[in-house]
């Protein structure tokens, strides 16, 4: 469940100051808070029969879309004079796309059917400055203007409020994570049974279950059946009571008058399957963690215990908690574990929280100057640290850790959509 920190909301509040004052941006952003030329100026723009962008001079028109129906997105273009097709033979079309991080793209065309087919493949984002050369009849055409999307702009101000970071994407060394399912424990160390050390009748029982009782706190009293003399019994550790064996009057020796536990000394303990035993080994690191996953905590495997359970054939490890998980983890919860059994090193990952959802793919957000802009990436391993990046990003590029999911709010509310 998301939960708004305090951070977030003087990000929000900004934001939405930003978009009233124009406070929060730099010059050249619309009212609304995008940048000029985002989706709705590409919406506002004229378009042609064929739904793209119409490019006009004197009675000389040219059509402008990125087709996106067949493999790779490629240019079409289309020329017109007074309203009527031209013979794409007599026309020579030139487009360069100057990319956020100051690439450059250039795409020559050649006619094919109606038109005229730009050669090579538009890559993601499509969000660029355009210029546009067109020469026809003697004649010679240029336009310029911006196609951005998935694009916003923030001041170093807005960004900081809003606890908005960066890092450059680059290699790192990924575990590899098996999936565990595993319950919580009080180790054997914190647990403890208070016994009669003779036999005898017991006197007084002073202690209550879910009573916290401190080491060599009296906890009964028992009469000897040998001597008739009374004896107390104090407790062996500090903890909690969480067994009562036994009633004022009962003879007692074999069985414990009271189980003491303490609460925070606990381990995971994990079912290893077959195929996993083999690579399953004491000192490892794991991410244990709660059914609902809110609660995650770090910690080695202590011990692997070597004798495998007869129906399942499992083997136990057990995972020391480290103090305080007390809090969030109780003995008997069901808990699951990613072990860290081996790792290697990839050439390029992102944080895995940096990653969110946008237009139906996995993003990031990467930063130039005061602009942030989507990238849709290709995605392989992942961990809860970091995600493999295949495709989409370059190394070195500085993309947002923290905070992204606003920037992508601020992006879609500004209505920067994928339109051409």
């Amino acid at each position: 469940m998301l939960r708004t920190t305090p951070t977030l909301a003087a990000l929000a509040v900004a934001l939405l100051l930003a978009g009233c004052t124009d406070g929060g941006r730099e010059a050249g952003a619309d009212a609304h808070g995008h940048a000029e030329g985002a989706g709705e100026a590409d919406h506002d723009s004229e378009r042609g029969p064929q739904g793209g962008r119409l490019l006009r001079s004197g009675d000389f028109a040219l059509e402008l879309l990125i087709y996106e129906a067949g493999a790779s997105p490629e240019f079409h273009a289309y020329a017109y004079r007074k309203g009527k097709p031209v013979s794409p033979d007599t026309v020579k079309v030139e487009v360069e796309l100057g990319r956020l991080d100051g690439e450059v793209d250039r795409f020559t065309f050649a006619p094919q059917g109606d038109f005229l087919r730009g050669l090579g493949v538009v890559e993601e984002p499509h969000s660029f400055d355009v210029k546009v050369r067109a020469s026809e009849g003697g004649r010679s055409h240029q336009w310029a203007y911006e196609s951005y999307e998935g694009r916003t702009t923030l001041t170093p101000e807005a960004a900081t409020a809003g606890g908005v970071r960066t890092e450059a994407a680059g290699p790192t060394t990924m575990p590899e994570i098996v999936e565990m399912a595993g319950r919580v424990e009080i180790t054997p160390e914190g647990q403890g049974e208070v016994r009669a050390w003779y036999p005898g009748r017991v006197m007084s029982m002073t202690a209550k279950l879910g009573e916290n009782v401190r080491k060599g706190q009296v906890l009964a009293r028992v009469e000897s059946s040998s001597s008739l003399q009374t004896y107390s019994i104090p407790a062996p550790i500090s903890g909690v009571v969480i067994q009562k064996g036994m009633n004022v009057g009962d003879v007692t020796y074999e069985r414990p008058l009271y189980v003491i536990a303490d609460p925070d000394r606990l381990h995971a303990e994990f079912f290893v399957y077959p195929r996993d035993a083999e690579r399953v080994r004491e000192g490892q690191k794991v991410e244990v963690r709660t059914l609902s996953g809110e609660t995650r905590v770090r910690a080695p495997v202590e011990a692997v215990v070597p004798v495998a359970d007869l129906t399942s054939q499992t083997l136990r490890a057990h995972v020391h908690l480290p103090p305080g998980a007390s809090r969030a983890f109780k003995p008997g919860m069901g808990v699951e574990g990613a072990f860290e059994v081996a790792s290697r090193q990839v050439a390029l990952a992102v944080r895995t929280r940096a990653i969110q959802r946008f237009r139906d793919a996995e993003a990031v957000f990467v930063r130039v100057g005061n602009t942030y802009e989507a990238r849709l990436l290709e995605l392989g391993r992942r961990t809860p640290e970091w995600t493999e990046v295949l495709g989409g990003l370059k190394p070195g590029a500085e993309y947002v850790t923290d905070g992204a999911f606003l920037i992508r709010a601020d992006i879609e509310k500004s209505g920067a959509a994928h339109d051409h």
